[in-house]
Order: structure tokens, then sequence, then C-alpha cells
């Protein structure tokens, strides 16, 4: 019988591939609801490492009234904690900063404006509102190709208002949006609603990509519990297709 992962336990932790890329996370510190010190990046990133997971993009927000940061003082603060990495002689961890941004009133202006923080090349890492999605998404998701873009929705399990009308994931699908799922929406950790749905998602070959979407301890120790051998099996050519970041 073929082996499909690296060793007998199951648990995603031991089973990242070696050039996976994890294209969420919230680990640049103090700039967003994510780490708030270099101290703790520094441990999230150890953490990570240890469960072989070793080229992370870092993917702060962009969101207007919340979290109003710009490409140039992202980049200054990315400085920033390189260099206090290389202070402590951390390398074992490849760091690449793009950033998550919310299809708000100041989207279109940015994309209007400004050369946007992309995970690689031309894919951006995008996210809506959990209370409804933007009237004009469609127009918003066409304008960001219109740009260069590939638009890459953050955790589409998540969007409750979509959990009913379960259709709409693929007209976003067909209107060229790119799917990247929350591994830890196959725990319990969002709710057993989000759980059914990434998993659905999963079951219908939805998913283009995943992320841990880490931004404290709490996060990365419940990926544990994802140790399904069917789910991490399902996972494994999802986890080979984040590689296209390396």
């Amino acid at each position: 019988m073929l082996n499909f992962f690296k060793n007998k336990q199951t648990s995603i932790t031991t089973n990242f591939p070696d050039d996976f890329v994890d294209i969420h996370s919230h680990i640049l510190p103090g700039v967003d609801d994510g780490s708030q010190s270099f101290e703790d990046s520094l441990a999230l990133l150890k953490k990570m490492h240890s469960y072989g997971i070793n080229t992370i993009i870092l993917t702060p927000h962009i969101m207007e009234g919340v979290w109003e940061n710009s490409s140039l003082s992202l980049k200054k603060r990315f400085n920033e904690f390189n260099d206090f990495l290389k202070k402590v002689n951390f390398t074992e961890v490849q760091l690449k900063l793009a950033a998550e941004y919310m299809l708000d009133g100041n989207f279109n202006t940015l994309l209007k404006t400004e050369k946007l923080l992309t995970i690689k090349d031309n894919y951006l890492l995008i996210e809506m509102s959990y209370l409804n999605a933007p009237l004009n998404l469609y127009e918003t998701l066409f304008a960001i190709q219109i740009a260069g873009y590939k638009p890459i929705l953050a955790h589409p399990e998540r969007y409750a208002f979509y959990h009913n009308n379960y259709a709409e994931y693929s007209k976003l699908k067909e209107a060229g949006c790119l799917f990247q799922l929350n591994l830890l929406s196959l725990t319990k950790y969002y709710g057993k609603e989000v759980t059914t749905i990434a998993k659905k998602l999963l079951k219908d070959n939805l998913i283009d990509f995943v992320g841990t979407d880490t931004h404290h301890d709490r996060h990365l120790n419940y990926l544990e519990r994802i140790n399904s051998t069917a789910i991490i099996k399902k996972l494994t050519p999802i986890l080979k297709n984040n590689e296209v970041f390396k």
C-alpha cells in the first residue's frame, strides 16, 4: 500500500511537504490583531518550523478604519522584524511580505493608485466582511483581474452568508476567484458549520490553496487536531499546490 505520509502519525503538523508555503499569517508584530511583539512572533516561527513549515508569507490586514496599514509602513516593519531575527540568529524560516486586503470602501482606491502587496507575482489575498458580501463584489473581482491580479479569497468557508447559498461558491470560482482554506476550519475552532462547509468545499474540489491564518499560539496548537487520515489524504495535493509560491 502506498505511504501518503512522512510517518505513521496522522497529524497535519507532521505531514507538511518540504516545499510547503504558508500563504496566510498574521505574524508580523504590532500591525494588526496578530502577534504583538518580536518575541512572540519569533516563538510562533520556531513552532511552525518544528512542524516543517519553512517558508511563510506574512499577510497583515489592510482594512479601512481598523488596520490602516500601507505598503510603505508594512515594508518598514518587515525590515525591522528581519533585523531582529538576524540579531537573534534565527534564519531557519524564509519570510516574505504580502497583505490581506479587505474589500471595503478604500480597496478600489488602492487598486487604482498603488502597487499592491501580493503573495507572489500577481496573486492577491483578499477577504470580505463576515456580515455580508460587498454589493459590488463581482465588479470588484473583475476590476482586480483587469488590473493584472489573480484574486485569492481567504477562508471562503467562514462566510456564513454563503452557507445556505452554497451555489454562490461555484459562481465565485467562475468569476475567476481562487479559494484559500484555513486549515483550522477542519477542526471545530470556528464552529461546526464552518467545518461542515470546509469539508464540502474540499470534497467538491473547490479549494486551491491552504493557509494557517496564524495569529497566536492557540492557532498552532489546534493544527495538531487535524489528525484524520482521510482529511490529510484529501489535503495532500492542495498542500503541494502551495509550493507555487516558493
